[in-house]
């Protein structure tokens, strides 16, 4: 393909790609480090409910998420739907939102690298293993989305194995703590202040680090711009999320809140964040069942998850970029794509972001993803309302979600609530400056929008004036 002043991305995603995808975007180092912290936070029954509100979030955020990308498949995912059902300024400021939430991510990554192979090479600068791991995924992205879309799968495959590794073998500890008449698995759920541990302010703490672990399985709206077939490939990879959500998240929280005690000295310290890998909950468990080599099994698997958000971050940022470029929001120069597709300008301004965020250390969790999630909650609404209010039937959608009304609003009034209760404390007492540090994301992505809504005088876009036709995809 040759570039034009209208280029196009290539569907080579197939079925077994996305689906990969949303198992990679959904399991990561949240999962395998950040478990650890919640337990001893908030108690294996506050982690518990709160990994179980989450998932039901997450769920019906992707129902809503495949509605909308099985109806407008397109990489620019969030930026386009709320710049058609919401307002442009909305929509502005939620495609640069994504984007620099996923530079950030990247950056974030490159330090988390430094951590997992200091365990095998502590002589080596770290410094080093961040330059080839930021090498080897921008190299990755320069391939073919076919290419990306291969080493997505094969990083997933790889957690996923891990995953029901580990589950079967914290089954089998559990079925042997039944057949023994002197333990009891409830013992680790009435210690101490069990199950419930520190109130509601730790449940809000711990909901935003499981939420933070979840951040990633929107990924499959963007990739569906680049689906072979996204009318039948997004909603095979949205119906089967909710189950991964029960397998991999819940019943591994249940497992570690069982066996491991969340007055464990190890995972208060793996609270703290000292990059330790013998403290994951996953190392800790192994280590109970005898497994020797239970260090250095949980380290690959961390660098391959490492790896995955790492890669599946760039290729998001990365398109995110170049879509709104496409449509006039960001600079032309970004919009141009190379003979295989890649639109590699985007990916040269992304990299260099994210390494210079990285140098600069400017480095830290964010509420940016729980933005992007509230955008989807609010355009999946408003585009189910346009929808029929212009005469459209429910029966010619691809994918319709279940549970509207209450499923967006679910979605939208928990995002709410963990956003503005994740410093209440600071905020009660006065700290403002941990108040800033917290919430700074608020007021930026306010500054975005607004500052849009003022130049462009944007205004909401009424029921009756949306464009609400579908995208015709031609399969190739």
């Amino acid at each position: 393909m040759s570039e034009t002043d209208h280029p196009q991305l290539q569907r080579k995603l197939g079925a077994r790609h996305l689906n990969m995808i949303a198992i990679g975007g959904s399991i990561g180092t949240g999962l395998f480090l950040a478990s650890g912290q919640t337990i001893a936070t908030a108690g294996p029954g506050g982690a518990l409910l709160a990994y179980v509100l989450i998932g039901i979030m997450i769920y019906f955020l992707m129902t809503s998420l495949g509605e909308l990308a099985t109806h407008n498949p397109t990489s620019g995912a969030f930026f386009t739907y709320g710049n058609k059902y919401v307002e442009e300024g909305f929509g502005f400021a939620l495609g640069w939102n994504y984007w620099y939430n996923w530079a950030i991510t990247v950056a974030f990554e490159l330090v988390a690298v430094q951590f997992i192979m200091k365990f095998w090479f502590p002589d080596i600068p770290g410094f080093w293993w961040s330059a080839l791991f930021l090498a080897i995924i921008f190299c990755i992205n320069a391939l073919t989305v076919k290419g990306f879309g291969e080493s997505e799968f094969l990083f997933s495959l790889v957690k996923v194995i891990a995953i029901i590794f580990f589950i079967v073998i914290g089954l089998f500890m559990i079925g042997k703590i039944m057949l023994d008449p002197t333990d009891s698995i409830t013992k680790n759920w009435t210690v101490g202040e069990a199950p419930f541990v520190g109130g509601f302010q730790a449940l809000v703490g711990v909901a935003m680090i499981a939420g933070f672990s979840f951040q990633g399985t929107e990924m499959v709206g963007v990739a569906a711009g680049e689906s072979k077939d996204p009318k039948k490939t997004i909603p095979i990879a949205i119906k089967q999320i909710f189950w991964r959500i029960l397998l991999f998240y819940i019943l591994c929280i249940f497992i570690i809140g069982t066996l491991v005690a969340y007055t464990d000295p190890n995972l208060a310290l793996a609270a703290e964040g000292d990059g330790n890998i013998t403290l994951s909950p996953f190392t800790l468990l192994y280590e109970k069942a005898g497994l020797a080599f239970a260090a250095g099994l949980m380290n690959a698997v961390i660098l391959t998850a490492i790896m995955s958000a790492g890669n599946s971050g760039m290729y998001s940022s990365t398109r995110m970029l170049f879509d709104m470029a496409r449509e006039g929001k960001a600079p032309r120069v970004f919009s141009k794509l190379d003979l295989r597709g890649v639109p590699m300008n985007a990916l040269y301004a992304t990299t260099a972001i994210a390494a210079l965020c990285f140098l600069t250390t400017f480095i830290g969790e964010s509420m940016c993803g729980f933005i992007v999630w509230l955008g989807i909650a609010i355009s999946h609404y408003r585009f189910r309302k346009g929808y029929l209010a212009q005469g459209y039937k429910l029966e010619d959608l691809a994918y319709r979600a279940k549970f509207f009304p209450f499923g967006p609003w679910f979605a939208f009034i928990l995002c709410a609530i963990i956003i503005l209760g994740q410093n209440a404390e600071a905020v009660l007492d006065g700290k403002w400056m941990s108040v800033l540090s917290t919430y700074i994301s608020i007021p930026l992505f306010l500054v975005i929008w607004l500052g849009y809504k003022w130049k462009h005088k944007s205004k909401l876009i009424a029921y009756d004036q949306m464009d609400v036709q579908p995208i015709q995809v031609e399969k190739e």
